[in-house]
């Protein structure tokens, strides 16, 4: 539930970690599919992070990989193609390329939309971005754990 005069029509760049923990139902899942966001964007190289983990995490744990990769396909978050994001590429690769070369293009997604980075990764942290984990972000948009 949103608290009165919290934020509506959140707008949200996700990292691959918390589209994952989404996949398995974790907490993100419950803050994915939250009334008051209204789009969650992610790149396609993220996604890719997804399927190739979701693969991984269903061996590991004894889950069937076709469900593991339907439920990820079914995550209400649209890709957006590199091209949007391109010249932002250079910068994102200066903030955060030595300590995660794989979180460069959802960096540069960030940069180019102004919106906020979804992520439990902590090398966001000095990015200069908007950044929210799972633990903070129902706090800030007044999600309730409660159904």
């Amino acid at each position: 539930m949103s608290a009165p005069g919290g934020p509506t029509n959140v707008k949200l760049v996700a990292d691959a970690n918390v589209l994952i923990s989404a996949v398995l139902g974790g907490r993100a899942a419950l803050v994915l599919n939250h009334p008051t966001i209204e789009e969650v964007v992610t790149t396609s190289a993220t996604f890719g992070e997804v399927q190739e983990y979701a693969t991984v995490l269903a061996r590991s744990r004894r889950l069937s990989p076709d469900a593991l990769l339907l439920a990820a396909i079914a995550l209400p978050v649209s890709i957006v193609e590199r091209e949007v994001y391109a010249h932002n590429l250079v910068r994102a690769n200066k903030l955060i390329g030595n300590r995660d070369p794989d979180d460069i293009d959802v960096l540069a997604l960030t940069l180019q939309l102004r919106i906020p980075l979804w992520s439990n990764d902590n090398d966001f942290e000095q990015c200069g971005v908007e950044w929210y984990t799972t633990a903070e972000l129902p706090k800030h948009l007044g999600i309730s754990g409660r159904k």
